[in-house]
């Protein structure tokens, strides 16, 4: 099947039939992720213009590293699969960029003890985290990673969620930013094993992935720093209180402050620091040209997490009303209450009826229930 994306004409395995597996997976409902990445590596390369080199670790079909070849970046194309392999060479070829990048058919582990990048991209299927330690060892500015199973990320699959991120998640009513702050705390902690900070600039919760942009500081100062930024969410799941305590190791709360009751969950450690730089956000932006096949989407989404409250869980005013028993109002009125009675607040990239605010449960029900009823 023959497709175009971002100006790259590509040769690519045709839609799954049921009971038949692809050894070369292209995943269409990506765009929107490879398009950022794009705009990401523009905006990047102004920060660091050191940066040069790039591996697509999970090359598959080649559509990510032939994207970035074209963008003037050295592309090193890794997969384990050999038709994997051809196909990207070939459509390296199609594109008049077979001089411009490299594929290996190794296993890309293997390939990053061997070798150093300045920009490393993790886009496996499933968790990132059997990849995630060799790419903090090889790694000098940027690590780009995606996470595609949600499930144990946000505590639906638990014991999964467990075992692949070394922490305890939790399913709440912010399931996806449960999979945020699960990643990158997993993240943090894979990179401070080889005393390397990290700061996300950009991560979104989009679709079925989670996707996050880590800068890179390869010194042991940053990475205690990073280490701080852990902590714990106490959940109570009788009236959606919430509160968070810094520190990797837990002290639950024995009741709900909010309500008494003793439904508490307790999920982490997870990431309780800023996950997005806003002011680099801002530029990733502007750099998204009108040519991008998801460009109006692009650009809504990131000027959503230009504008979200930096707070570590968000609401669903949905859920909130239906356990209040009240009918559910507009979201810009229902926010706009929240502000007037001295609370940050902002809608959230989750989802139509998520927002964020530094308000409480109880002071969120006094703040609005006036226009509820």
């Amino acid at each position: 099947m023959r497709v175009t994306e971002g100006g790259i004409d590509l040769e690519v395995p045709g839609e799954q039939t049921e009971g038949v597996e692809e050894s070369v997976f292209y995943n269409p409902r990506q765009e929107l992720n490879r398009d950022l990445t794009i705009a990401t590596l523009r905006t990047f390369r102004e920060r660091e213009e050191r940066a040069e080199s790039y591996l697509d670790a999970m090359t598959a079909s080649g559509v990510r590293g032939i994207r970035a070849a074209a963008d003037g970046w050295d592309v090193t194309c890794c997969d384990l699969e050999a038709d994997a392999v051809d196909l990207a060479r070939e459509n390296l070829e199609r594109n008049d960029l077979a001089d411009e990048a490299r594929v290996e058919h190794r296993n890309v582990n293997a390939l990053m003890h061997d070798e150093m990048f300045d920009v490393i991209d993790l886009d496996p299927y499933g968790t990132p985290m059997p990849f995630a330690d060799a790419a903090f060892a090889r790694c000098r500015d940027l690590l780009c990673v995606t996470a595609t199973d949600t499930a144990p990320l946000c505590g639906a699959h638990f014991n999964s969620g467990v075992r692949s991120y070394s922490a305890v998640p939790q399913n709440t009513d912010y399931h996806p930013e449960m999979g945020v702050r699960i990643l990158v705390s997993a993240l943090a902690r894979s990179g401070a094993r080889f005393d390397v900070g990290v700061e996300p600039i950009l991560t979104h919760a989009t679709s079925h992935y989670v996707r996050t942009y880590l800068e890179l500081d390869r010194k042991a100062s940053a990475a205690d720093a990073a280490l701080e930024h852990l902590g714990h969410i106490y959940h109570c799941e009788d009236c959606l209180y919430r509160e968070t305590e810094h520190g990797q190791v837990a002290d639950p709360l024995e009741s709900c402050p909010h309500c008494g009751g003793n439904r508490l969950l307790t999920a982490g450690p997870v990431w309780l620091g800023p996950v997005q730089d806003t002011e680099f956000v801002a530029a990733v932006r502007s750099a998204i040209p009108d040519a991008f096949g998801t460009a109006e989407k692009a650009r809504e989404l990131c000027e959503t997490l230009e504008a979200e409250v930096d707070e570590p869980t968000h609401y669903d005013q949905h859920k909130l009303c239906k356990n209040w028993g009240l009918p559910a109002n507009a979201m810009d009125e229902f926010l706009d209450d929240l502000r007037e009675a001295g609370y940050a607040a902002s809608p959230a990239h989750y989802g139509g009826t998520t927002f964020k605010t530094d308000a409480s449960v109880g002071e969120i029900r006094a703040a609005t229930e006036g226009s509820l009823e």
